[in-house]
């Protein structure tokens, strides 16, 4: 890997994150009656995209907003320039990501749109509540403007093709209302509430959620290791992975993921227990096994819908392995225009004689001259994959992420010497089970909360 790739300058990008910050300033204090600090932040997100065919619509959408007399459709417009400064951050990154490993380019995905019409009137409630919520402004919410989402909410639920937006609707006012009033703020996540602004506006235009066209296929999975989100109410795992065609095609960079709702009282290693009966990919990764696949659907952007009827467990495939003989060649799977954000970058490079610096509270890996930070704080607890363990390695299998102006490596599994062998640690580890004693007796400990949760529900539903 090119490592000083990673480390020069990508042209235009800090003035295309800092008509972003500008935007997202202005929703800080709201749009309801625009201060001139504000039209300054409106006008250079408008000249941001002045070369592109959103230029007309941001300008106008600019001029508006700025003298307080913004409607829906200027709201819309100003959250699809931002999206599209971000997406072509996002493109530029991953662009200097394939050179810097030199993998294939993967083609833009095809699109089809939705088989069902949403009801109109539900995206129009929507929009009209996060109309709302920007001309309040960050600083102006309270609990009265953020329940307002809830019965839009309610009634997007029963609809499979709004579940997306609703879902977000409903995270994004949960974060809202733990923050309320706004005016008390000591500390706003600017970026992260503009985000979840932004996305939600463009999700309630009819279209906007047309998914990635779906295929099938039929080969062979190499699993490389497993991702973890864990939020208070929910846990997810995405197993990254190179699919091997059975027609001998090219190999593809894939990803499956699962999601369970938890209790915020299971955490660690007792995450598997919730997510261990709904894919047995995880039980796989556990045991180094690569897994047949048949007629396994997958969409164009590389996300495979996961059937368990449709693998069955196949012979050994060490991960580290799998990364210097097939990840070489596996071609990335292209995103999906309204997805394409730097957050989303998530590479798998494996690294091999680095250096390691560690300073403490920050492990960086010397690769050829580049220094690339360690996001230890990615690695989840639920594994034996320790900050210790990533900096005593000689060998790192990971993602390569963007955050915060500078590229990051994602720890997913590691090799150290250990008596003079070679050691593989991962990160999903204990995904599918096991029989290391850090791991049973994290195991046990969730178990017990789970069977103290489900008497006391029993409890609650007998009366």
């Amino acid at each position: 890997m090119r490592a000083d790739l990673l480390t020069d300058a990508v042209e235009g990008l800090d003035e295309a994150l800092a008509a972003v910050d500008g935007f997202d300033g202005v929703l800080v204090g709201g749009l309801l009656r625009p201060q001139p600090a504000q039209a300054v932040g409106l006008a250079g997100l408008a000249d941001a995209v002045a070369g592109s065919p959103l230029a007309g619509r941001a300008a106008e959408a600019a001029e508006k907003a700025a003298a307080g007399a913004a409607d829906e459709d200027h709201y819309i417009a100003l959250a699809a320039a931002r999206t599209a400064l971000l997406g072509s951050v996002h493109d530029a990154l991953v662009a200097r990501v394939e050179e810097a490993v030199g993998r294939p380019r993967a083609e833009d995905p095809a699109t089809e749109a939705a088989g069902v019409e949403h009801p109109v009137n539900l995206l129009v409630a929507a929009r009209g509540w996060l109309c709302d919520l920007a001309r309040a402004g960050w600083q102006g919410i309270d609990h009265e403007l953020v329940a307002g989402a809830a019965p839009v909410v309610t009634a997007m639920l029963p609809e499979p093709g709004l579940r997306r937006l609703a879902t977000l609707l409903d995270g994004f006012a949960a974060e809202l209302a733990a923050s309320c009033p706004g005016a008390t703020l000591e500390r706003i996540p600017v970026r992260r509430w503009a985000d979840l602004w932004s996305r939600a506006m463009l999700l309630t235009l009819p279209g906007a959620d047309r998914t990635t066209a779906v295929g099938e296929v039929t080969g062979r999975l190499l699993p490389l290791g497993v991702d973890l989100h864990e939020h208070a109410t929910a846990v997810q795992a995405q197993v990254h992975a190179v699919f091997e065609p059975a027609d001998g095609g090219t190999p593809r960079l894939v990803r499956a993921s699962v999601s369970a709702p938890k209790p915020d009282t299971v955490v660690g290693a007792g995450l598997w227990q919730l997510l261990r009966p709904r894919m047995s990919l995880l039980a796989a990764v556990s045991e180094g096994r690569a897994m047949d696949l048949d007629a396994m659907p997958v969409t164009a952007e590389g996300d495979l819908l996961w059937d368990d009827a449709r693998a069955t467990l196949g012979e050994p495939a060490e991960p580290f392995t799998t990364a210097r003989v097939a990840l070489p060649t596996a071609a990335a799977a292209p995103v999906m225009p309204v997805d394409r954000h730097p957050a989303r970058i998530a590479v798998p490079v494996l690294l091999e004689g680095y250096a390691v610096e560690d300073e403490g509270e920050e492990v960086a890996f010397r690769v050829a001259g580049e220094r690339l930070v360690v996001a230890a704080g990615r690695v989840p607890a639920a594994g034996p994959l320790t900050a210790e363990a990533v900096a005593s390695s000689s060998a790192c299998l990971g993602l390569l992420r963007w955050d915060a102006g500078e590229f990051l490596l994602q720890p997913l599994a590691v090799e150290r010497t250990v008596r003079k062998k070679a050691v593989a640690v991962h990160a999903g580890a204990w995904a599918g089970g096991t029989a290391d004693k850090a791991g049973v007796r994290a195991e046990k400990a969730a178990t017990d909360a789970v069977t103290v949760l489900r008497e006391r529900a029993g409890r609650l539903l007998r009366k």
